[in-house]
């Protein structure tokens, strides 16, 4: 409904700001670091925003990048995790090493986040895991086609996986990580330079 709100920032809360858009206040939840960032009250703010429905609950939900709003959108998939959990994920790791922590089984860096115990982290994990199987499938005839890419390397197919995650078309995900691969950086410098490019 959506796609992101740009005005006036009039207040902050522990966990949401106030911006008005031509007269009218909005409520938006947002991360810690879109939070740590809006500093001055009265400055102009632009944020992604993700317009939370269900029965009993609406809202609206903000984030610096698209990036962050992405992870926020692949969390909400996930059995059992609603956007306060998603919300305190996207404040604790970055999207650049989100989908490295799940390609990796790394349940320590999901249970920094405050409200995500061991069994979240570990759900989190292997349902995202299920989805980039799935994801795989088109990415290895993507990859034959494409004569820079060679099938052995994991290196940059774990990349692309973890810019699917974010929510890239395998088209999209697999031209980002070729226009900044480079074999002598790790993983985590791919993505992270490949989400700058995109940005």
């Amino acid at each position: 409904m959506f796609a992101y709100l740009k005005g006036i920032l009039i207040r902050k809360t522990a966990d949401s700001i106030i911006i008005d858009v031509n007269g009218v206040g909005f409520k938006v939840f947002t991360a810690g670091s879109a939070l740590a960032t809006c500093s001055e009250t009265g400055s102009e703010i632009k944020l992604h925003t993700y317009f939370y429905v269900r029965e009993d609950n609406q809202a609206l939900y903000g984030f610096l990048n698209e990036d962050e709003l992405k992870m926020f959108e692949q969390l909400l998939t996930v059995s059992g995790v609603g956007p306060k959990a998603a919300l305190s994920l996207v404040s604790n790791i970055p999207p650049s090493q989100f989908g490295l922590a799940v390609l990796t089984d790394d349940v320590e860096s999901f249970t920094k986040a405050p409200g995500i115990g061991k069994k979240t982290a570990q759900r989190i994990i292997l349902e995202l895991k299920d989805k980039l199987k799935k994801l795989n499938s088109q990415l290895t005839g993507i990859k034959a086609e494409t004569a820079c890419i060679q099938p052995a390397d994991n290196k940059m197919q774990e990349a692309i996986s973890a810019l699917i995650m974010l929510g890239y078309s395998s088209q999209e995900a697999n031209r980002t990580i070729s226009s900044v691969y480079d074999e002598e950086k790790t993983i985590e410098q791919i993505i992270k330079d490949a989400l700058k490019g995109a940005l």
